[in-house]
């Protein structure tokens, strides 16, 4: 399917949500240049949220940038498969080969601002990320591995704690809304 197809076909869960599909869709009209880093302003990620089976952890990166536990994901870089994206990051990121794909459908669309930052010594100013993120389990059991440019750390953290790693409130509460969407897809 269209990445742009993919996007409009999405049925938001709440009002943030349906605010970022519009977002998302504005900039999709009046940029040709989304899927690269060109676009200074805004550009697109994905990301998986990765669960264990039993629904009750989150393999979590402890950020280099950030400084704090989160989830995996990047830049799209050209590719439009925004699903390949999130299953090649998660892999890169935490060093596990066999991910499940719980749904092909998109768990979550959001426009998340980044702030300016150095990344290889290099300053990158403040934009906009038009993430899209999807749902993806591994097994606990999977050997972890650091991504030592990316990352400093690659565990399994409680789904309830999350709060207790992440130092960034507008995160915690996306990975709030994750959680909630997880619980109605298991009930």
């Amino acid at each position: 399917m269209n990445w742009i197809k993919e996007i409009e076909n999405y049925k938001p869960y709440n009002e943030q949500e349906v605010a970022d599909k519009n977002f998302i869709l504005y900039c999709i009209k009046q940029y040709d240049n989304l899927l690269t880093r060109e676009n200074f302003l805004a550009h697109m990620t994905s990301s998986g949220y990765i669960v264990n089976k039993a629904r009750d952890k989150v393999l979590m990166i402890h950020h280099n940038i950030y400084n704090t536990w989160a989830w995996t994901g990047g830049h799209t870089d050209g590719d439009d498969n925004f699903l390949y994206v999130a299953i090649k990051e998660a892999k890169e990121e935490t060093g596990v080969k066999n991910f499940k794909v719980v749904s092909n459908e998109i768990l979550s669309l959001d426009v998340l601002p980044v702030k300016g930052h150095f990344k290889k010594g290099k300053y990158v100013s403040a934009h906009l990320h038009l993430s899209i993120a999807y749902l993806l389990e591994c097994d606990e059991n999977e050997e972890l591995a650091i991504k030592e440019d990316e990352n400093s750390g690659v565990k399994w953290i409680p789904i309830n704690d999350i709060h207790l790693y992440s130092n960034e409130p507008d995160m915690i509460k996306l990975y709030n809304k994750f959680n909630e969407k997880i619980k109605k897809l298991i009930n």
